[in-house]
C-alpha cells in the first residue's frame, strides 16, 4: 500500500463521489478509479460498495478509514517535528479561545509573543465549541471553560474564575459591595444566549434556588451586552477577572455572597499532535498569564 493510495482513499471517503475527489487531489477519475481497484486487490476485499451513482463504505472501507486517519495523523506530526527542528521559530499556531476573553483579556498576551517570535504565525480563533474544534484538529491547542474528561486529550488547568454581578453606575444596586444570590430573581438581566457557556453556568446556579434568570436582552457579543449594561439597560452576570481587565469606570462589580456561580479555565491539546516548541512557548506564555 502506498501513501498515494491512501490519501486518495480518504479523499473518496470524504467526498463519496469518484469524480469530485478526482477533480479535489487533481487527479482524472479514470487514474482514481484504477488506484482504488488496485488497493482493493491488494487488500483482497472491497472497499466501496457501487450502488449506480452512489457509493458507499464497505466493513473493511470503513476498517481503512478509521486507521488511514491515524496513519496519514501520524505521518503530519513527523513532517511537523522535522520542519521544527530546521525552523524552531516559524509556522502557524491556531488557537481557540472564548469570544469574551479574545476581545478583552489576551490582547497583550499576543502583543508579548509576536514580539518574541515574530515569524510565528498566530490565529486566535473565538469560539464557544472549543472542546470539538481540537478534537477535529481546526485549532491546535485551545483554552476551553469546564472541560470534560477525554481519553483523547491533555488538559492542563490553568485557574477558577468566580462570577460578578456587574451593573453601571447609575443602577440602583451599584453601591452594594455583594448580594445574596436570591437577589437575583426577577432582576432585569442582559445575557448571552441560552447554550453559551457563561449562560448556562449562571443559569444553573440560580437553578439550585428554584428560578430562571430575567433576561430582557440577549446577544452573543460580550461587548454588546456590556455596552447596554453601561446604558443601564440591565445587569449581567460575568466573570470577574473579565470585569477587572476592562476597567471601564462606568461599570461596578457586586460579588455573589452564597453559590456564586465560577468557571475553570484550561488548555487542551490532543495528546497524539505535535506541539512546535513556538505552540509550547505560547502555552507556557499562557499559564503565565492566568495564574499570575
Amino acid at each position: 500500500m502506498e501513501i498515494r493510495q491512501l490519501h486518495y482513499f480518504m479523499a473518496v471517503c470524504e467526498e463519496m463521489h469518484f469524480t469530485k475527489a478526482a477533480e479535489k487531489i487533481g487527479v482524472s477519475q479514470p487514474t482514481l478509479s484504477q488506484q482504488i481497484r488496485a488497493l482493493e486487490d491488494e487488500l483482497h476485499m472491497p472497499l466501496f460498495d457501487r450502488i449506480g451513482k452512489k457509493i458507499a463504505l464497505t466493513e473493511a472501507g470503513t476498517l481503512l478509514f478509521s486507521y488511514g486517519t491515524q496513519i496519514l495523523d501520524t505521518l503530519q506530526n513527523v513532517k511537523d517535528s522535522i520542519a521544527d527542528l530546521r525552523h524552531i521559530q516559524s509556522g502557524t499556531i491556531k488557537v481557540g479561545i472564548m469570544p469574551s476573553d479574545l476581545d478583552y483579556r489576551i490582547t497583550q498576551l499576543i502583543i508579548d509573543f509576536y514580539h518574541a517570535f515574530p515569524k510565528v504565525k498566530l490565529m486566535v480563533i473565538a469560539s464557544i465549541d472549543i472542546m470539538r474544534q481540537v478534537l477535529e484538529s481546526e485549532v491546535d491547542i485551545g483554552i476551553g471553560t469546564n472541560v470534560q474528561p477525554n481519553d483523547r486529550l491533555v488538559t492542563i488547568p490553568l485557574c477558577r474564575e468566580e462570577y460578578v454581578l456587574t451593573v453601571s453606575e447609575r443602577h440602583p444596586l451599584a453601591n452594594r459591595t455583594s448580594i445574596d444570590l436570591d437577589e437575583l430573581r426577577g432582576l432585569p438581566m442582559v445575557m448571552y444566549p441560552e447554550g453559551f457557556m457563561g449562560r448556562d453556568l449562571v443559569e444553573e446556579s440560580v437553578r439550585k434556588h428554584g428560578f430562571q434568570l430575567n433576561s430582557i436582552l440577549e446577544t452573543s457579543s460580550a461587548t454588546s451586552i456590556l455596552n447596554l449594561v453601561k446604558a443601564n439597560i440591565g445587569a449581567t452576570v460575568q466573570p470577574y477577572p473579565l470585569i477587572r481587565q476592562i476597567n471601564d469606570p462606568v461599570l461596578r462589580t457586586i460579588r455573589i455572597k452564597d453559590d456564586a456561580p465560577s468557571r475553570s479555565l484550561a488548555i487542551i491539546y490532543r495528546s497524539d499532535r505535535y506541539l512546535s516548541q513556538a505552540a509550547k512557548a505560547f502555552m507556557e506564555r499562557v499559564k503565565e498569564f492566568f495564574q499570575g
